[in-house]
């Protein structure tokens, strides 16, 4: 029985990426007003039935990609150990995550990504899934902070994570000469420097 379950994750997976893959590809070859539910499916080889099974919109088959970092990093938050500072934790995540899923980009992922960025479509629903993932994320870091007002602190230290992220990877996007993780060093670093903040934690949140 978790043999059937588990082939039937895994199935549905591989035809999620296929629809992200032929949405992303097609996007880039045609614009994405030139882009139909129809097309996609078509590229992918299945139903439009299919399609909207596993996705709302264009938009969100474009973005398929970004939402699986984004509940990655999510992941890695948790993983890390309980003790350590709130932004010793993001921070660790984050890195983690540009070795792990962007380590390895091929070039025609940059290509792609590049030449869809600014489109008002996308920036909205980007705009949308790091606002959702962000809420979850000030949910983690909550539990590892004391004081009355740790939920507002809790979601400033998420917002500031996820917005040098973010710039991070847009700026690697347009400039790919070295890895992304040199670039979020450095994008780290400047937000460590901004004012309240250090290089480890909030003054505000420390215990």
């Amino acid at each position: 029985m978790e043999e059937t379950i588990g082939l039937r994750e895994r199935k549905k997976a591989a035809t999620r990426l296929a629809l992200h893959e032929a949405a992303l590809r097609l996007a880039t070859e045609h614009g994405l007003d030139g882009v139909t539910v129809e097309a996609i499916a078509d590229a992918a080889n299945v139903s439009r039935r299919t399609f909207s099974n596993y996705f709302s919109s264009k938009e969100e088959a474009i973005f398929h990609g970004d939402a699986v970092r984004l509940r990655r990093l999510l992941e890695l938050v948790r993983r890390q150990p309980t003790d350590a500072p709130p932004w010793s934790a993001l921070r660790g995540a984050a890195e983690r995550l540009a070795v792990e899923a962007y380590g390895n980009a091929p070039p025609s992922w940059l290509v792609h990504r590049r030449q869809l960025r600014g489109h008002t479509g996308l920036a909205a629903h980007q705009i949308a899934a790091y606002t959702a993932i962000e809420r979850e994320l000030a949910e983690e870091l909550a539990h590892r902070l004391t004081g009355p007002d740790r939920t507002l602190r809790s979601r400033v230290l998420a917002a500031t994570l996820l917005s040098t992220l973010r710039v991070a990877v847009q700026h690697w996007i347009d400039h790919p000469d070295g890895p992304l993780l040199d670039v979020l060093h450095t994008a780290l670093a400047e937000a460590a420097r901004a004012p309240g903040v250090d290089a480890t934690d909030l003054p505000a949140v420390r215990r």
